[in-house]
């Protein structure tokens, strides 16, 4: 009868444990050392474990990834035999964030590793074992996850998805229910099998994760056993969480209004209808992972596209350039256009200094040709881009370019090089905005991935010109991507509008400047076999 009672006793508390896991951990947390979980923090730590699916969007600092991690801990503890997982853009990343909160929660809450069987963690490698036959390890956001077999899991900056990828990789990994231990082992009916949640900060209106999560909004209201929870920067400022009021504030001032937006306000920014390109396919084109601050290799290909701004704004007053890797077949036709760097040039240089640093970069990438718009201040540019300067830095003489494509004399003809494309972009405009739409559409662009401060190690933080700034200019030409709207004028020419007329789209243009000379002018077939005979052919009713 006593024994009866005992296990009557466990079992209750077992089920409490589970439907109240902070009221769990309040009890073992220790006297010196341990913390209080704020009420927000309750919340979302009770949900983790009660519902099917939870989707979480929160700010920076917030404090997600530790309630997700601890939420795991405590499903492999109360649950034997479980095995679930977190998964991130790397494998790198996801490791990182596993060992960090793991030590924090051990350090918090010691008891919990009386739990712990053994644990490894190392560069893209991170496993607990319980000892209770569970396991909490890691996953990638790609195509390696194939085949990966989970009861569970957590899916990290899920914004950076797209569907595609998610029904072909992730979804399918946790097709198999954990069974119940014992000689009567089955899978429990009532258990939150295959639960997918997914925790970010806010992305793009239009990406398929904003549909996704208006979904579960909709599933939520009709109790279908999913839920969306999210905060912005106030709430976790006012338990004291995260940086100050007066930091975050400041940080307003210093980023861009859609930076801002996503990372602290919690909000999914962007433009929804007659966007200029499809979100979705925007970001299938991030996938480049290592920037480039010069030639990789003498026989590369590469392009720079410059547009000087004309932003009256003195917080975002730059012109821009953009350095594209070109890689073709063996019909030199072009399959891939690699952005391997945006770099902004300060307008505080008056022209003299904006021409030495276009030539130091055609000189560190060996550039075959710079596009840049002759129109406006462009063409202050241009005319500097056409003399001989010196460089104080380098102590080098850079000698003058000539144009292709004007009448424009260099100062020294006999010397200057022809890599100059002086671009008129009047007339030719609904060409450069469909050549870029083009190659976002068939996925020939490639971009630099998303990278966050978590990302980087020490030694990559002590070189940000190589490690830092690259990626996040490209944030930044994102963002401004993400801002552009598609306007059909009354004679059919196509032009692009800003959604938020503060923002800049420098980038942009720098970027689709050099796309349109790349795809108009050196996008070309040769194949010997080919008779110009046959060529002609193709154009004529021969």
């Amino acid at each position: 009868m006593q024994n009866e009672l005992n296990y009557n006793n466990w079992n209750n508390f077992g089920s409490f444990c589970r439907f109240y896991p902070d009221l769990f951990l309040d009890m073992i947390k220790p006297t010196k050392g341990g913390i209080n979980l704020h009420l927000d923090q309750r919340i979302l730590l009770r949900v983790i474990l009660r519902f099917f699916s939870v989707y979480g969007v929160f700010n920076r600092g917030w404090g997600k990834t530790f309630i997700e991690i601890l939420a795991g801990v405590l499903v492999c503890i109360f649950f034997p035999g479980i095995h679930i997982a977190i998964s991130a853009q790397t494998k790198e990343n996801a490791a990182e964030l596993l060992q960090s909160k793991y030590n924090e929660i051990i350090r918090f809450y010691p008891l919990l590793k009386n739990e712990i069987e053994k644990y490894k963690f190392s560069k893209g490698v991170a496993e607990i074992n319980f000892k209770n036959g569970s396991c909490f390890d890691i996953l990638v956001n790609g195509q390696q996850s194939k085949g990966q077999r989970r009861h569970r899991m957590g899916i990290e900056e899920s914004a950076l998805l797209n569907n595609e990828l998610y029904e072909d990789a992730l979804e399918p990994i946790v097709n198999v229910g954990r069974s119940t231990v014992g000689r009567t082992a089955i899978v429990d009916p009532c258990e939150l099998n295959h639960q997918i949640n997914f925790y970010t900060t806010s992305g793009f209106r239009g990406s398929d994760e904003f549909d996704r999560s208006v979904k579960m909004v909709k599933d939520t209201i009709n109790l279908n056993g999913t839920i969306v929870l999210g905060a912005g920067w106030e709430l976790g400022c006012w338990y004291g969480r995260g940086l100050s009021k007066s930091a975050i504030l400041q940080k307003k001032k210093e980023v861009s209004s859609v930076s801002f937006a996503q990372n602290y306000e919690s909000k999914w920014v962007g433009v929804a209808d007659s966007a200029l390109v499809d979100i979705n396919k925007l970001l299938m084109c991030r996938t480049l992972t290592t920037a480039l601050i010069e030639a990789e290799n003498d026989n590369d290909e590469y392009y720079i596209g410059v547009d000087v701004a004309r932003s009256e704004s003195t917080a975002n007053n730059q012109s821009s350039a953009a350095i594209i890797r070109v890689k073709r077949n063996s019909s030199n036709r072009i399959v891939a256009l690699e952005l391997v760097n945006t770099i902004g040039i300060s307008n505080t240089k008056n022209f003299t200094g904006q021409a030495i640093e276009v030539k130091r970069l055609k000189n560190a990438y060996n550039a075959r040709m710079v596009i840049t718009d002759g129109n406006g201040l462009g063409s202050g540019l241009v005319d500097e881009l056409l003399k001989q300067q010196y460089d104080p830095v380098t102590g080098e003489t850079l000698e003058c370019w000539n144009t292709i494509n004007t009448d424009n004399q260099p100062e020294d003809p006999s010397s200057a090089e022809n890599c100059l494309f002086d671009l008129k972009a009047q007339g030719i405009q609904t060409k450069i905005i469909s050549d870029f739409i083009d190659v976002v559409d068939s996925a020939k662009l490639k971009m630099l991935i998303k990278k966050k401060d978590s990302d980087l190690t020490i030694q990559e933080r002590e070189n940000p010109e190589k490690y830092v700034l690259p990626y996040v200019q490209t944030d930044f030409l994102f963002e401004e991507i993400a801002n552009l709207k598609l306007k059909i004028l009354s004679n059919g020419n196509l032009t692009v509008e800003k959604s938020v007329r503060k923002m800049n789209k420098d980038r942009w243009s720098a970027l689709a400047y050099c796309i349109y000379y790349i795809m108009e002018f050196e996008n070309n077939i040769t194949n010997e076999n080919v008779s110009d005979v046959d060529i002609l052919k193709q154009y004529t009713w021969m």
